[in-house]
């Protein structure tokens, strides 16, 4: 319809490159839900139409939506840190042992994330994409990863109705980074007493900084300038920062283009990619 200007796809994960391929062709700007494919050539289709099409593209990385984590960019990008020499970075959920989410033995809205053959790309797919993007988005890309994951047994036989439950429930990433920095990042959905927690430090040789969303998303602890010295921490209040939503709209309204667009999505597809083939190969691979 040529009433229609932009498109948000929130189908489950399988449609997302289908959908999305088809609104580009019609002229349509595209707002995704993450992960933006089932795997990285999907994602590079997308891409390659988006580039066709010249319209706005957006994956929903929505812990953007935060001020710290683009306060932690711009001291990254300023030197404020110095070069960075370690990462850490972890996103921590407990849904698979306490319902305060809901129950995932009787709800497919949480069943589904836990079965392959629904879909789901596992915990790495799911929440992983977020920590990714939520590491990578201040300190860079990745040039190597060594990842471990595990599917724990949740119940007899592993089976709720049609749902076998045989998708990854915990991730474990050895990193280094194209600056040299190495690191590691986690995920899991069996971190009881953390209801949803995205955690983030980098180190680097004149500072530091931490980001931890179960206190706030809008202020970094740093520890920077003569702090270094006596290892004091001090709290930067971020400036206030639009929602992904309000940057899409304005980026159709100013036809400039808007972060993080179907090629960061692409990206962070391609790391997620380089984790499977690292997990089933039990060694690291190269980006």
């Amino acid at each position: 319809k040529e009433a229609v200007d932009a498109v948000s796809i929130v189908a489950p994960d399988p449609a997302h490159a289908p959908l999305s391929i088809r609104c580009l062709e019609a002229g349509k700007h595209v707002l995704c839900e993450k992960p933006l494919a089932l795997n990285h050539a999907e994602a590079e289709r997308m891409v390659a139409a988006a580039r066709r099409a010249g319209t706005i593209t957006m994956v929903n990385f929505s812990y953007r939506n935060g001020a710290a984590i683009h306060l932690a960019a711009t001291l990254v990008a300023a030197g404020r840190l110095g070069e960075l020499r370690h990462i850490e970075a972890s996103y921590l959920q407990s849904w698979l042992v306490c319902k305060l989410w809901g129950d995932w033995r009787t709800e497919p809205g949480w069943l589904w994330r836990l079965s392959k053959g629904h879909g789901s790309q596992g915990v790495l797919g799911d929440i992983g994409v977020h920590i990714l993007d939520f590491a990578t988005y201040p300190a860079g890309p990745i040039k190597r990863v060594f990842c471990r994951l595990k599917t724990f047994p949740k119940i007899p036989g592993d089976r709720v109705g049609d749902y076998q439950l045989d998708a990854n429930d915990s991730a474990v990433m050895n990193v280094e980074f194209e600056n040299g920095a190495i690191g590691t990042i986690h995920t899991t959905r069996w971190a009881t007493g953390h209801i949803n927690r995205l955690y983030l430090k980098l180190s680097g040789t004149k500072g530091s900084l931490e980001i931890d969303t179960e206190r706030s998303d809008a202020v970094c602890r740093v520890c920077l300038g003569d702090d270094v010295e006596t290892a004091r921490w001090r709290e930067r209040q971020a400036p206030a920062v639009p929602s992904n939503y309000a940057r899409f709209i304005r980026a159709i309204q100013t036809g400039e283009p808007c972060e993080p667009d179907f090629e960061r999505g692409a990206e962070i597809q391609r790391i997620i990619d380089a984790c499977f083939a690292s997990a089933e190969a039990d060694r690291p691979v190269a980006l």
